[in-house]
């Protein structure tokens, strides 16, 4: 009983409505099995999915057997069919590719290459030294958009930001003492969510651009698409992700983490306090090898003739040999200042130091191998069977059927595309048999290729950060579990959804509205078809 001096306790509020629905999401998806477990059996399900469907003749064209003639007419076509993964040839050829799919897993390599590289940077101390500079030079209340700004610029590298941008977010935001989850989620949300958002053109942007040309050539054969038909409508898409994604964290995300102790890593107690002379000393000299190496790659790739540049001398082309090389340069621009930082400050005496920090990085890789492994045989059974595919193909055509306005139309082109994203992860691999379908759809109703495009990659980036068949969904949960051991599925796809809905909703108005004001989408890229 409360004596008259001593006040009745408060009653924690009540949570609201949309607080309740994330913490059930995140209650049920936690209780799903372990992430590696979850792509077995989704695996499991797929081949008896598949056996099921094989039989099936569905009445809808493979866009990716289409043959035409020089008027433009089909001369050949296949229906798609569903091919049965518990055949014994299916079953045979599963089997002895299984090592060759694990390793040819496209972030399995990626992953593993970049962590040799910072991994040194981390361990000498030189990552440490730069985010406190960065600390002291950022007001705290930038720090959200400062972070997914760079986590958006992170895309001209490819997939760099998964395996460098999203565990510095954790990083940074634990130094500037917030809760670390929030920066990885919106680290996340930048590299993942916002991917068709960037003002610098990426290798994304020809590699599209080729299935638009191709898809809108079914229609007109002259008709030539350009790389950068999206460039100035991706570059304004930067301001909607980075202002409503830094709302998102510091209004939604932050409060909803409150509660949440983080019972793994911790700041260095130090991470927030200046840098000694020496340190200092260190990061300039450090930072200054960076820029030589910088200096000395641009000069490489500067003459029409290098080796960097592909074959039409482009250096940013799908193939380029410099796009390519993207993976081994952050391997050596940061094992570079990391060792010469180590050097000064003591932390590298030998090549023993150097070993060891590369051995410490790939130590806290074992649980993400082992659902690599998983996610890589799943992938390659459900790409095999044909079903992602079917479903792009069966909901584009109901689409077509529905006859609906323009405007109504592309908000149907973006709401699909978000779907099928939840099954197929590869943009490319998407568009490929989505584009044939929806550009030439769409230019029968007066729409151009290049604003169809536009449509398909708002759909695309949404809600790439709240399915677990992202190849590195698995990875944003490592991360995360370095600071809230129980995080799980759960945990971070309600984390994430927030972001997915309102990244959704607001990219699409934007598109509406950039297309209602008549703004340029990019280079020679109309809205209207003829």
């Amino acid at each position: 009983m409360n004596t008259p001096d001593q006040p009745p306790p408060e009653t924690p509020p009540r949570p609201g409505l949309v607080q309740r629905a994330l913490n059930t999401i995140e209650w049920a998806g936690n209780r799903l099995p372990d992430p590696a477990m979850l792509f077995v059996w989704a695996l499991l399900l797929t081949l008896l999915t598949s056996a099921f469907l094989a039989s099936v003749d569905f009445d809808a064209m493979d866009p990716r057997t289409v043959q035409r003639d020089a008027a433009g007419q089909i001369t050949q076509a296949e229906n798609i069919r569903v091919l049965n993964q518990l055949s014994g040839p299916a079953l045979a050829t599963f089997l002895a590719r299984m090592v060759k799919t694990f390793i040819e897993f496209p972030p399995l390599g990626v992953v593993l290459v970049a962590l040799l590289g910072v991994g040194v940077a981390d361990q000498t101390g030189f990552i440490r030294a730069a985010i406190r500079a960065l600390l002291n030079l950022t007001p705290s209340r930038w720090l959200t958009p400062m972070l997914l700004l760079v986590a958006i610029v992170s895309h001209s590298a490819g997939d760099t930001g998964y395996v460098l941008v999203i565990p510095l977010g954790g990083v940074i935001f634990a130094a500037a003492g917030r809760h670390p989850l929030a920066g990885i989620v919106a680290a996340f949300a930048g590299v993942s969510g916002g991917f068709s958002a960037n003002f610098l053109p990426s290798s994304l942007d020809p590699l599209l651009q080729g299935f638009t040309q191709s898809a809108a050539q079914i229609i007109d054969p002259t008709r030539t698409v350009n790389p950068l038909c999206n460039w100035f409508f991706t570059s304004a898409s930067c301001l909607v992700i980075i202002g409503v994604g830094t709302w998102i964290t510091d209004r939604v995300i932050e409060p909803r983490l409150r509660n949440v102790p983080v019972d793994g890593e911790t700041p260095d107690a130090s991470a927030t306090e200046p840098l000694t002379p020496r340190e200092r000393r260190a990061l300039w000299v450090s930072l200054g090898a960076v820029g030589l190496g910088l200096g000395g790659l641009t000069l490489a790739a500067w003459p029409a003739g290098s080796p960097l540049r592909s074959a039409s001398g482009s250096l940013t082309a799908h193939g380029a040999p410099l796009m390519d090389s993207i993976i081994g340069l952050i391997f050596l621009l940061f094992l570079v200042p990391g060792v010469t930082y180590g050097i000064i400050v003591g932390t590298v005496r030998n090549h023993r130091d150097v070993i060891k920090a590369m051995s410490h990085s790939m130590s806290t890789m074992g649980y993400y191998l082992v659902m690599a492994f998983a996610a890589a045989q799943f992938t390659y059974v459900f790409r095999e069977s044909n079903l992602g595919a079917l479903l792009a193909v069966k909901g584009a055509l109901f689409l077509q059927q529905l006859g609906l306005p323009g405007q109504v139309t592309i908000v149907g082109i973006i709401i699909l595309s978000s779907a099928v994203n939840l099954l197929v992860g590869s943009a490319s691999a998407k568009w490929a048999f989505l584009g044939p379908i929806f550009v030439p759809m769409l230019m029968q109703l007066g729409l151009s290729p290049e604003l169809t495009q536009a449509a398909y990659r708002v759909g695309d980036s949404s809600t790439n950060i709240i399915t677990p068949l992202l190849p590195y969904f698995p990875l944003i949960v490592v991360y995360a579990q370095r600071y809230v051991k129980r995080t799980g599925i759960g945990t971070l796809v309600s984390l994430m959804l927030p972001y997915a809905l309102l990244f959704l909703i607001s990219w699409t108005l934007c598109l509406l509205i950039y297309w209602g004001l008549g703004l340029p989408l990019g280079l020679q890229a109309p809205y209207t078809y003829p």
